[in-house]
């Protein structure tokens, strides 16, 4: 069968093929057990254990390749469904690639209110966000425009926005642009680079976008989907079991309450019951204490591998 009868016949799922979401892009499939086998320079690649081919893509495009059914599901960042101002359906946040898409200027510069970059050069990888954020900050300098039929006017843009695919920090020490907007992650790079953020236009994290109007593998599409809202709580969670006295047991219940609810069983001791109960990773330790406050005992911690939630 040839290449073509492949991908007709099977689902066409857009991961990032390099970048800041790449490796964690990998590690969710393989928690998710979607198996594949990549050739080398190849952007596609059929998998071995289900129906689907994974398309490696920029991150960027993936919003593009999703909302026009070329693909039918995607992970990529907040940023670039944004960005693209393409409507496609935000399945599933994933908890990684957390960052913020910022506005920044030298650090040693006269620049310190993004107010004073109005009608400046200002350089970025996201010119729709960028040129919506300072039509905005300009509207509020200026003003609402009407006509005489009492609509608003848009006014041209006094604040030039250029394009830059990469390195977009070194902008402005090349005198490119007065400021730049960039996504900061740790802010390492910008910091390297004599550069401060003065605000922040949007917050992003990963998400997995699907087609709306996507019809076919419908069974296969929520497979994919519960498998990886599985392992994306497997990671955030910890099972946590011990032994409460019954009289204490609402007491220790608002303390770990589960996801949905605890599960409860009586002990042979009298007037004792076992508690198993999903607790988020990052609040385990005062969980744990808190518990131990409310009379539980024998409180172990056990890791989730996977899950279906």
């Amino acid at each position: 069968m040839d290449l073509v009868n492949h991908l007709n016949n099977r689902l066409l799922f857009a991961v990032p093929k390099k970048g800041r979401l790449n490796q964690q892009c990998l590690d969710l499939l393989k928690g998710a057990d979607i198996q594949f086998n990549r050739q080398s320079r190849l952007d596609l690649a059929l998998c071995t254990n289900l129906p689907i081919v994974l398309v490696f893509l920029p991150a960027a495009d993936i919003p593009r390749f999703v909302g026009e059914g070329r693909v039918a599901l995607g992970i990529t960042g907040q940023d670039q469904v944004a960005e693209a101002r393409i409507d496609v359906d935000e399945v599933l946040d994933l908890g990684f690639g957390n960052c913020k898409l910022q506005v920044e200027v030298p650090a040693d510069g006269e620049y310190t209110d993004p107010r004073q970059l109005i009608g400046k050069h200002i350089v970025t990888s996201f010119t729709n966000l960028t040129t919506d954020y300072f039509r905005r900050l300009e509207s509020e300098q200026d003003g609402a425009v009407v006509n005489g039929n009492g609509n608003s006017v848009t006014k041209p843009l006094k604040t030039t926005i250029k394009y830059v695919g990469g390195s977009v920090e070194a902008s402005c020490a090349l005198g490119v642009g007065d400021g730049v907007v960039d996504l900061v992650e740790s802010g390492e790079t910008m910091r390297a680079a004599g550069l401060t953020a003065i605000d922040t236009i949007f917050t992003t994290t990963a998400v997995l976008i699907a087609n709306k109007q996507y019809t076919q593998h419908e069974e296969l599409r929520d497979k994919i989907v519960s498998r990886i809202r599985g392992v994306i709580a497997a990671s955030k969670y910890v099972l946590c079991n011990y032994n409460c006295p019954r009289e204490r047991l609402v007491e220790a219940i608002k303390v770990s309450p589960g996801r949905r609810a605890p599960t409860i069983s009586a002990l042979e001791e009298e007037g004792w019951v076992s508690v198993s109960s999903m607790v988020e990773k990052k609040v385990i330790a005062q969980t744990m204490d808190e518990l131990r406050a409310c009379g539980a005992e024998d409180i172990l911690v056990f890791n989730i591998s996977n899950s279906r939630v």
